[in-house]
């Protein structure tokens, strides 16, 4: 009822209602051209002097969007949920986070009846991640950590380190 089937994103009644809904600090932007696929039924958390750019989506449908204090979600990114981001967070232009994973094991069903599995995301404080990388459902990103550009992050990434690669891989500690 919530969700439109077709076009799975809120329906446009709950789009006109997000504001009741929603928690986002006053000082916190969220640019118009930006798609917020935001339901009720799980939480979206936009902290003080946080930013979303234009051409982002982000979506809490299955499962809790929280964004700490002073970070930017750039230019044409994607956030899906669960996904918790710290403060002084940076994620660069055309990043995907998502902790969502669709499911294709049993070959007896068509791959859109399939059931889709979650495991949270943790981008921990002062992190950057550079343009065009990925970060796969479960990873741990550690604080001060550097996400070269282009990267997709499988794996957990201590604090304190700079990723590059496909996968992403530590090559140095800061």
């Amino acid at each position: 009822m919530m969700i439109n089937p077709v076009e799975t994103r809120p329906r446009t009644w709950l789009r006109l209602l997000r504001p009741l809904f929603t928690r986002c600090a006053w000082s916190s932007v969220i640019h118009f051209n930006s798609r917020m696929d935001v339901v009720p039924f799980n939480r979206f958390v936009l902290g003080k002097r946080s930013i979303v750019e234009s051409f982002s989506c982000v979506n809490n449908a299955v499962g809790d969007v929280l964004i700490g204090d002073c970070s930017r979600v750039g230019l044409n990114n994607t956030i899906i949920g669960p996904v918790c981001i710290g403060s002084h967070v940076n994620l660069a232009q055309g990043v995907v986070v998502s902790g969502l994973n669709h499911g294709f094991y049993d070959s007896s069903k068509r791959i859109d009846e399939q059931k889709v599995k979650t495991s949270q995301i943790v981008i921990e404080d002062d992190v950057w991640i550079g343009a065009n990388c990925v970060i796969t459902a479960g990873v741990h990103i550690g604080e001060h950590s550097v996400i070269g550009a282009g990267s997709v992050v499988t794996k957990d990434i201590p604090p304190h380190s700079l990723a590059v690669g496909s996968p992403a891989k530590v090559i140095k500690s800061i």
